[in-house]
């Protein structure tokens, strides 16, 4: 396909034979159209040329339309210079005195003035002896009739050519007359998705509720038997990157009928009608191939809701129009089934999500623990592997990742087996990729200084000792002061032991908050300075303290009330005040309370546990990198020592 592109000759693209006409009418409309006045003539003011008449300097005039060309008179005291020798053109039968005149008659001087009627001029261009003439316009029939006629019609066409050309390509290939028809693909049952729910992992009870639709569309006569119907469509609702597409190619692979796959943007054009007329049109072809699964991706492109006029589209809400009333019109026993993919489910209209249109609402989530672990198997099937690689770690330091993220993980530490010369994918390989997709590669050209060096490491180990000490923390897995590409230098990698939690209480968050302000507090105690460092640290505390007191119920003050909402629960999950401007005042002095009190303690923490601070900090200095263990094993024995001598002290005191 792409090298009979690349033959193609340039003469057969309408483009190129435009461009070529173009640039001919063109030329022959400036040839038809030009003057024929010398490049050497000069214009001149008429009283100058009737000077020149009365002084006997005219040779010629010729009168035009709008002007009049004087020849002057050959001055006969300049002599016409012939560079070919006489005697050399008299040899070769040249006239030479009549290439002599005609050489005077090209040396004269031409200018001309505009015309100006004048009854004596005649008169008086006898009287000197002057020739004068008019030159004879002469008309060709045949090129007036092009230059009015075909020429414009050559060009209209052509336009009208391109433009339909653009169009057809741009509404689906079916040229100016399927400017409606449906850009479905359609998989039949020789050719179907390949994908079953073997395929998607991690959304077990997604599974189950889209099984029984693949059951019907096997078993219509056990469910028409009882007086069921089935659904006539599911919409399926969750964060991107949840497998929602893959989940309903999974459908129409277990069912093994065709599957019609179109987003909802591509139902919508510039063209009001156009998005209805492609609705119709799916419909019907679907109607034809039943049974069979229409998918429609990101249905919020089309199925916003019709409440808000300030930003109302006509060609949207037609579109929406006629998919209201083609699910209506539809018979679901013939076993067409409508799925679609949101994630925005908030907005959609409620005329869409009424029973007897999308009647079944299929959760998609980010997968649990087990999930994750589930969903690496199916990644890592297709992968060499070491036999030691233990998926269970990686699923749980990888808390709140979706489906494509973890295939993701899994790709990228394949790519570093390949980087690293290795024929197989080791365990280093996929805690690594866990920490490139969260922080980015090692920056192995950012060298920091001494300082800077000192400052982040103190940095990162008051998170992990205000970690350590405190009761409702998860452990620490590693720490680094390594630069990374998403503009980190150094974090504490917190990971469970065993199990995900889905409930915080409020000691928890407390404890979590004195954590992420552990690391400034370090840098106050040790080096007596604040840097920029803590940033994301202070971001992050903030908004855990503000979800506490706003949207848990967790605050003294304001008791159970919400004074916050989550919109986009599946996208950004943005919160939403519900308050008034003076209950907003005293949310933000709550939360400066709560932070500062949980700084007091971070910084309490460290004081208490100042020698181990400085040790395992010089440790990190001179390691750059340290696991977990590590960091627990140097704690404890410094908290021993201590310990011991605290002992010893109090038995000498007695």
């Amino acid at each position: 396909m792409n090298n009979d592109k690349k033959n193609r000759s340039p003469l057969k693209n309408p483009l190129v034979i435009f461009l070529v006409i173009s640039v001919i009418a063109t030329f022959i409309l400036n040839m038809a159209m030009m003057s024929f006045q010398s490049p050497t003539s000069q214009e001149i003011a008429y009283s100058d040329f009737l000077k020149m008449l009365d002084e006997d300097k005219v040779d010629e005039v010729v009168f035009k339309t709008e002007q009049i060309v004087i020849y002057e008179k050959y001055d006969e005291s300049v002599p016409v210079e012939i560079n070919t020798s006489t005697a050399l053109m008299q040899a070769m039968g040249i006239d030479t005195e009549a290439l002599v005149e005609k050489a005077k008659e090209n040396s004269r001087k031409i200018y001309y003035t505009g015309y100006i009627y004048n009854e004596k001029l005649l008169d008086k261009l006898d009287e000197k002896g002057v020739e004068y003439s008019t030159p004879i316009q002469h008309s060709n029939p045949l090129l007036d009739f092009f230059l009015t006629w075909i020429l414009p019609l050559v060009v209209i066409y052509l336009l009208f050519f391109i433009l339909t050309r653009s169009m057809s390509k741009k509404m689906g290939g079916g040229g100016i007359m399927g400017i409606g028809q449906s850009n479905a693909k359609m998989y039949s049952v020789e050719n179907a998705t390949g994908i079953t729910f073997a395929d998607v992992a991690g959304q077990e009870e997604a599974k189950e509720s889209l099984d029984e639709i693949v059951d019907y569309l096997h078993n219509p006569a056990k469910y028409q038997a009882i007086g069921a119907k089935q659904p006539k469509g599911a919409l399926l609702v969750g964060p991107p990157g949840t497998c929602k597409t893959l989940l309903a190619k999974a459908v129409a692979g277990e069912a093994k009928v065709p599957f019609f796959s179109l987003s909802g943007s591509e139902f919508v054009e510039m063209f009001v009608g156009v998005g209805a007329s492609r609705v119709r049109d799916l419909f019907k072809q679907a109607s034809a191939k039943a049974p069979c699964i229409i998918f429609i991706d990101e249905i919020d492109a089309i199925g916003k809701s019709r409440d808000n006029q300030i930003s109302s589209n006509d060609e949207r809400e037609q579109t929406l129009n006629q998919l209201l009333s083609e699910m209506d019109g539809f018979d679901s026993s013939k076993g067409l089934v409508i799925l679609a993919a949101t994630n925005r489910p908030e907005i959609l209209d409620k005329a869409l999500l009424r029973p007897g249109r999308f009647d079944r609402r299929i959760i998609v989530e980010k997968p649990d623990l087990k999930g994750r672990e589930d969903i690496l198997k199916v990644h890592i099937k297709n992968v060499r592997t070491e036999p030691d690689i233990n998926l269970h770690e990686m699923a749980l330091a990888t808390s709140g990742a979706a489906g494509a993220d973890l295939a993701n993980m899994v790709n990228e530490a394949a790519l570093r087996a390949v980087r690293c010369g290795r024929k197989t994918v080791s365990q280093e390989d996929l805690m690594e990729a866990v920490e490139v997709i969260i922080a980015g590669k090692e920056k192995k050209d950012r060298i920091l200084s001494p300082k800077e060096k000192r400052i982040v490491s103190f940095h990162e180990v008051g998170h992990a000792l205000a970690t350590a000490v405190q009761k409702h923390t998860q452990p620490v897995h590693k720490i680094t002061i390594v630069p990374r590409t998403m503009g980190s230098l150094g974090y504490t990698m917190q990971m469970p032991e065993e199990e995900e939690r889905y409930l915080m209480s409020k000691d928890e968050i407390l404890d979590q908050i004195t954590v992420f302000l552990a690391g400034r507090a370090a840098e106050e105690l040790v080096f007596n300075i604040k840097t920029t460092g803590a940033s994301n640290d202070i971001e992050r505390a903030t908004s855990l303290a503000r979800s506490m007191i706003t949207q848990y119920g967790m605050s003294d003050k304001f008791g159970m009330a919400g004074l916050e909402s989550i919109q986009n629960k599946y996208l950004d999950g943005r919160s939403v005040s519900n308050c008034s401007e003076e209950t907003k005042t005293s949310v933000d002095n709550e939360v400066v309370k709560v932070l500062k009190e949980c700084y007091d303690t971070a910084l309490a923490i460290l004081k208490d546990n100042r020698d181990a601070l400085d040790e395992i900090a010089e440790f990190l200095i001179d390691k750059e990198t340290i696991t977990g263990d590590q960091f627990m094993e140097i704690f404890n024995r410094v908290r021993e020592g201590r310990n011991k001598d605290a002992q010893d002290n109090a038995e000498e005191s007695e």
